[in-house]
């Protein structure tokens, strides 16, 4: 590092960076925290970093002070850009900023990876489109997908669902979207008052790390659409809730090795996984 940094509260009362519900923004201030944070995915020397929404930039701090490679960071807030500033000229440029919506952002471009890399996805993602950035990041219709690993601060509600197993009222379509293909664990969690302004609600950070499919033969599409039928009306027999699937819906809970009358809830990943696999096989033939 070329030179000191000032203090977060210091950068914040500069750029008057007073935090906006509209944006989703509490920030991270203590560099000890976020350097723990930065430390969860593993050796980051050979590890290009897309974070999204650095804000004043304490976990962005983290990563460059824990040897990542290089940090490509997008942000809406054109006031965080300009404060994000020194802290790519104290490390040597090893980070960029972009003012860009995430939600909207082609990865693999932006990062232009060159094969000797290997890129990971570590933030504080914004409240208020967390959840939305990781369903992006989870159905892609390529897979292995260019991310090695996403370790992903939600409030702590929403990181219980992700990582939730059959059995649980937690347990749902988040659940089975980030596990069909990887694998995922709450790695920490963060009270509400590590963060300025403090939410109301306690957060929690997920590490993802993406594998082969349970059965490869399943069409994104198709468990998507299952999923959805089945969590829709959650209360009911997956015999009432998967109507409408356009296939004869006893025929498909047979051939899936399915009771009826279970619950959504109740049914595993590869359960959930061979179901989508039914249902394809059983549309292409009608």
């Amino acid at each position: 590092m070329k030179s000191e940094l000032p203090p977060l509260r210091h950068v914040i009362k500069e750029h008057d960076l007073q935090a906006k519900k509209s944006f989703g923004q509490n920030f991270l201030l203590d560099l000890n925290l976020t350097s723990k944070i930065a430390r969860i995915p593993g050796d980051l020397s050979n590890s290009v970093i897309y974070e999204v929404g650095p804000g004043p930039g304490g976990l962005t701090r983290g990563l460059l002070t824990s040897g990542a490679k290089q940090v490509v960071a997008a942000e809406m807030d054109e006031r965080c850009v300009a404060a994000l500033a020194d802290v790519s000229d104290a490390y040597d440029g090893r980070l960029t900023v972009i003012n860009a919506d995430a939600l909207d952002v082609d990865e693999p471009m932006l990062l232009g990876l060159s094969g000797r890399e290997e890129a990971r996805i570590v933030a504080n993602l914004p409240y208020n489109v967390g959840t939305a950035l990781f369903i992006k990041w989870l159905t892609l219709d390529s897979w292995l997908p260019w991310y090695k690993s996403l370790t992903l601060m939600f409030q702590q509600e929403v990181a219980e669902r992700i990582v939730a197993k059959p059995g649980s009222k937690a347990y749902g379509r988040l659940s089975v979207l980030a596990q069909w293909r990887g694998t995922v664990r709450i790695a920490m969690r963060v009270p509400a008052a590590a963060f300025t302004p403090p939410p109301k609600v306690a957060s929690a950070i997920i590490h993802y790390e993406p594998m082969e499919p349970v059965n490869n033969k399943v069409a994104l599409k198709d468990l998507e659409k299952v999923v959805e039928r089945a969590f829709g009306q959650r209360r009911k027999m997956l015999r009432a809730s998967l109507k409408g699937l356009e296939v004869p819906v006893q025929s498909l809970l047979e051939a899936a090795g399915l009771e009826p009358t279970l619950r959504a809830e109740n049914v595993s990943v590869p359960e959930f996984v061979e179901l989508a696999h039914q249902y394809r096989i059983m549309r292409a033939n009608s």
